[in-house]
């Protein structure tokens, strides 16, 4: 018998319970594309020409936030240990420009090299990417004209 008053009391309470109102949460604003960041670069890829084996080169990527949002760059990756990039940590407002620096190094290398560095951030293209390209000779060969810079 205390069992069926306790199954009893425990539908009760649950049925009662279950008219109370709820409160919905606040609708969230939506975000959408037109209202992000958006990262433009001057240029995607930074040209060297032939570079001697052992040499070092920077690459310095600029780029405009053409939305409206700020930018925050969260990771720069690269294809191996030989290329560092360097980026800021602080927001971009929209219109304002920022850079990304890219040390390359040769040694260990040959032949064509196509570094990649790929860009994560907020903004509506969130992933990015630039490359520094060149083509490691010996270090003993003689100097060539370098390509012209991009």
């Amino acid at each position: 018998m205390k069992k069926l008053v306790l199954i009893t009391s425990v539908v009760v309470s649950f049925v009662f319970g279950s008219n109370a109102q709820t409160t919905l949460p606040a609708a969230t604003p939506t975000v959408t594309d037109q209202d992000l960041g958006e990262i433009e670069f001057e240029k995607l890829s930074q040209e060297f020409g032939e570079v001697k084996q052992g040499q070092v080169v920077n690459a310095v990527f600029k780029f405009k936030n053409k939305g409206k949002s700020p930018i925050i760059l969260s990771n720069v990756q690269t294809t191996c240990g030989c290329t560092v990039p360097v980026w800021t940590r602080d927001p971009i407002a929209p219109g304002k420009t920022a850079e990304i620096n890219a040390t390359f190094n040769s040694s260990g290398k040959m032949g064509q090299q196509n570094k990649v560095i790929t860009i994560y951030s907020n903004a509506k293209n969130a992933q990015t990417q630039v490359s520094i390209v060149c083509n490691v000779v010996p270090a003993d060969a003689p100097a060539a004209t370098p390509a012209p810079k991009n």
